[in-house]
């Protein structure tokens, strides 16, 4: 008995390795894919870099040129070394892993992006503030106390990720997982497991359609994220031949904002679903030509340099390096060589440093190399759990302010959360930069002591913000503890939310802590 059960056990061994799936590739062949998504994401960056939030809610039309010559990117990347956050954001968890290893802990990645000397925003300055204030992720990504939870952030830094995990998007969405709860949360969090997935994927397929939807298997089917990314591959069939047709499908159903205060109400919109969907749309029409992909990926607007470098990254490395079309790489050669802006890495040193990490995943993760082959051992994509941001939260009023504050400030509102906007800053740019010190107190409580830093890399995005107050009339003062004559703490607006969307015809809006009644 024990010989049949022990032969049992030899034959669904060798059962399980034969269902194991290997891509084999030349380390010459790996290397030119990974080359590929770095300038892919360099090129998609610079491109669509004239154009970032100009267009907001709107199509940027076929008649409206952005530039592209030969000394560009070099130029931009000397002139406009800001606009290279796709990069030089990657490029701070690559430096960590080159020092620390694969298993560098969270913490140590933590603090390399909260201490960077370049400047960030939205859910990647949230937590920025929330680590240098000692809340660390993945609470510092949560939405509970990061507004921006399902911005984009990680969807335009899961880049290296993907690509030192080629075939491998389960190992990926690890990475991310860990990585991308920095600063996000939900469905900002799905934006960086999906197109990290896109680029493991790339290495092992030339199937644009295929691609994206083996990625999207790593997304829970119940999430928005998933919902709306699926809509976009929908569309793509009803509408063929008609990329915006589709854009217009998406822009109804999708692009209201209700997590990030800066889109709530707005035509901006900066939230991951939307801007992944536009990586998505301009992926799938451009059926692999890198123009059509770049060209419309950036016409689709909104964040329009993030959106093209991560659309372009993904065909970078399913092209290859090498078969990126000349016109696209024209200039490329003589930036190689410069240091992104607050790093010590170029785009060369990150395509040597991005193949031995590479190579270091491959091996750890089941695959062999052995001289100049490389076997991968495939993975089937597997869903990541659930995560939903802003649950039963819905924006139903803004409050205009625009207000400098002296002492304090006091408004009413009616809901079960609210978001202050408000900024501390220098009155003149010689001034000292301070830590302007301020009190929350909701219905006579007080709920939060703030540090409003002046200086603009370590500042506070949103002044306050709380989901989970009591449904009901509430009555809200900030106080302003330390006013200084060369420093302005300023509210901008209020957002106020609900457990309930506004769909009722009769209204009651609130205006500077006054109720004003709107009749239909």
């Amino acid at each position: 008995m024990k010989k049949i059960y022990f032969s049992l056990l030899v034959c669904l061994a060798f059962v399980a390795q034969a269902q194991q799936k290997y891509l084999t590739l030349s380390k010459e062949a790996l290397h030119d894919k990974i080359k590929g998504g770095w300038a892919g994401q360099t090129i998609g960056v610079t491109f669509g870099g004239p154009m970032e939030f100009r267009y907001n809610g709107t199509i940027i039309n076929e008649y409206q040129p952005i530039p592209w010559y030969d000394g560009y990117l070099k130029k931009t990347m000397i002139e406009n070394p800001g606009l290279y956050d796709d990069l030089y954001m990657d490029l701070t968890f690559v430096d960590i892993i080159e020092k620390e290893g694969l298993d560098a802990p969270v913490e140590s990645h933590a603090k390399a992006y909260a201490n960077a000397g370049y400047a960030l925003w939205h859910a990647n300055q949230a937590g920025r503030y929330n680590i240098l204030h000692n809340i660390m992720p993945p609470q510092s990504g949560h939405w509970l106390h990061n507004p921006h939870a399902d911005c984009i952030d990680y969807q335009i830094e899961c880049d290296f990720a993907g690509l030192m995990s080629p075939g491998m998007p389960n190992t990926a969405s690890q990475i991310s997982d860990k990585i991308g709860h920095i600063m996000n949360y939900g469905d900002g969090w799905y934006g960086g497991v999906f197109l990290g997935a896109c680029y493991t994927l790339a290495f092992t397929s030339n199937n644009i359609e295929y691609i994206i939807n083996e990625a999207l298997k790593t997304i829970p089917k119940q999430s928005e994220y998933y919902k709306c990314i699926a809509d976009v591959i929908k569309y793509y069939k009803l509408y063929p031949n008609d990329w915006k047709k589709t854009w217009f499908a998406l822009q109804e159903r999708w692009s209201d904002d209700i997590g990030c205060p800066d889109g709530v109400f707005t035509p901006f919109n900066i939230d991951a679903k939307l801007n992944s969907a536009y990586v998505v749309l301009g992926l799938l029409y451009g059926k692999g030509d890198f123009t059509k992909t770049i060209e419309i990926t950036t016409r689709c607007g909104q964040d329009a340099d993030c959106n093209p470098s991560s659309a372009c990254g993904i065909l970078g490395t399913m092209l290859g390096y090498s078969k990126i079309p000349a016109y696209w790489k024209i200039g490329l050669a003589e930036a190689e060589d410069i240091d992104f802006k607050y790093t010590t890495i170029s785009l060369n040193d990150v395509y040597g440093i991005g193949l031995k990490h590479a190579l270091q995943n491959i091996e750890r993760n089941g695959g062999k190399v052995s001289g100049d082959k490389v076997s991968i051992l495939v993975q089937k994509p597997e869903v990541v759990r659930f995560e939903q941001s802003f649950e039963k939260v819905y924006p139903v009023d803004k409050i205009f302010v625009y207000k400098t504050l002296k002492d304090e400030y006091s408004f009413d509102f009616e809901g079960t959360g609210v978001v202050i906007k408000g900024v501390a800053e220098k009155k003149d740019k010689d001034s000292p930069d301070i830590v302007l010190n301020t009190e929350i107190y909701i219905d006579g409580k007080l709920l939060e002591k703030i540090e409003m830093p002046t200086e603009f890399r370590t500042r506070r995005h949103e002044l306050f913000w709380n989901y989970e107050l009591p449904k009901g009339k509430h009555q809200v003062i900030v106080k302003l503890l330390n006013p200084s004559a060369q420093h302005d703490l300023r509210i901008n607006d209020i957002i106020v939310y609900n457990d309930q969307p506004n769909t009722e015809g009769n209204q009651k809006i609130y205006r500077f802590g006054q109720p004003k009644q709107i009749k239909p």
